[in-house]
């Protein structure tokens, strides 16, 4: 089959959410296609689709739909045809595609670990008794209030920029940002120190950019292919294995971590209560082959360990 390449004239359109985190992924998968295939820029066309997560801001995304508020005008257009791929955050992402689509290119994984966010202070230990902290994130307040129960939680949701602003206008005293965001956005300034993912295990994917197109695309299928990078996919498809057996949502505090040590994968995972009242965690270690299953068996393991009750503060699993 003849590749068939995007020109200036008839450009290879890309889809993405218009917040400045949002923009520089889309930009590094043009900059990377550009790159492969020794094309102009120009050949690659950004375009921004409003969706429904970044404008409603007012309320937590559990309350008005989920996930899927990041991505469904996004993926509305890719079957339309009116974007040819789309570039999402893959801690964003549903664990099930709708019909025709296709997310299997991943672009290297940046660093997922979250970042503590504050002006005066570099730990959370750090935090006075009862002090306010800032998280739009279901899995750091469980997290957080799991160490630090006298802890006072706010809603704290936007994009990057928005919540710095929220942080220096003295809404909380501190919030939680992913390291990767703030490495893509190139924001050495912001007061951020790193926490060790065996203190606060990220989210699935988190860190992960992924590129959805269209089931039978077969120019686009090769396009991507060239960008695709190997290791972020595998230790994706045991994160993100863990999480569709859990049944993860927005409503639910679940983490989880693949690492890749030679031919083993090591999967570190957990799921809390909302209020951090219980966490139940475990580990699996084996070949990278074998990734899928092992997240299948460790959500298997704590759903069997959390029991009938632990999920009933969302109806059920």
């Amino acid at each position: 089959m003849t590749l068939t390449l995007p020109t200036p004239q008839n450009p290879l359109h890309i889809g993405t959410r218009g917040s400045p985190l949002a923009m520089a992924q889309a930009h590094e998968t043009r900059a990377r296609l550009s790159a492969a295939f020794n094309l102009p820029l120009t050949a690659f066309e950004v375009v921004v689709i409003k969706v429904t997560g970044d404008m409603i801001q007012d309320r937590p995304l559990k309350d008005i739909g989920g996930k899927g508020l990041f991505t469904r005008e996004i993926e509305e257009d890719l079957l339309a045809g009116k974007i040819d791929i789309a570039v999402h955050s893959m801690k964003d992402m549903p664990t099930i595609q709708p019909g025709g689509l296709l997310l299997d290119t991943f672009l290297p994984r940046e660093d997922p670990r979250d970042a503590f966010v504050a002006p005066q202070m570099s730990a959370l230990d750090q935090l006075a008794q009862g002090a306010v902290v800032g998280t739009s994130s279901l899995r750091r307040r469980a997290q957080l209030l799991h160490k630090r129960p006298d802890l006072q939680v706010v809603e704290f949701r936007g994009n990057v920029q928005t919540r710095l602003r929220k942080l220096a206008d003295g809404v909380a005293e501190c919030t939680f940002l992913a390291m990767a965001g703030l490495n893509r956005l190139d924001m050495e300034n912001v007061p951020a120190t790193p926490i060790n993912d065996t203190d606060m295990l990220p989210a699935v994917a988190q860190g992960a950019i992924g590129i959805e197109r269209r089931a039978g695309d077969a120019d686009t299928e090769a396009l991507l292919s060239a960008i695709h990078d190997t290791p972020t996919g595998q230790r994706l498809t045991a994160e993100r294995a863990f999480l569709l057996t859990l049944d993860g949502s927005c409503e639910t505090p679940i983490a989880g971590l693949a690492t890749l040590d030679g031919d083993t994968l090591h999967l570190r995972g957990e799921v809390l209560r909302p209020d951090g009242s219980e966490v139940i965690k475990g580990t699996r270690n084996g070949p990278i082959s074998d990734g899928g299953q092992m997240g299948v068996d460790l959500a298997q393991e704590l759903l069997a360990q959390a029991g009938p009750h632990f999920f009933d503060w969302h109806g059920g699993t």
